[in-house]
């Protein structure tokens, strides 16, 4: 399974880790990804994402079925039919 987030597209970037003598060594930073199910009541079905924790966060915030509608009009591809 990939480390992409389903609904933002977050994955993991490249950087440096820095020691004290300033030696850099390349490491990467992942996404926190967490597998959750959410409950769409316009659809009356379950749904299982990988998602990052801000998409959680805004799912919070506007719920599932108007956070999908949000991706579809940016012309997202979330897999996902509404």
């Amino acid at each position: 399974m990939s480390k992409v987030c389903q609904l933002t597209g977050k994955r993991p970037i490249t950087g440096n880790n820095v020691s004290h003598s300033k030696r850099r060594t390349k490491r990467r930073f992942l996404p926190n990804l967490q597998k959750k199910r959410f409950f769409i009541p316009e659809k009356d079905k379950w749904v299982t994402l990988k998602v990052s924790t801000s998409a959680i966060r805004t799912i919070n915030k506007l719920g599932v079925f108007a956070y999908l509608k949000k991706l579809e009009r940016k012309g997202v591809e979330t897999g996902i039919k509404l």
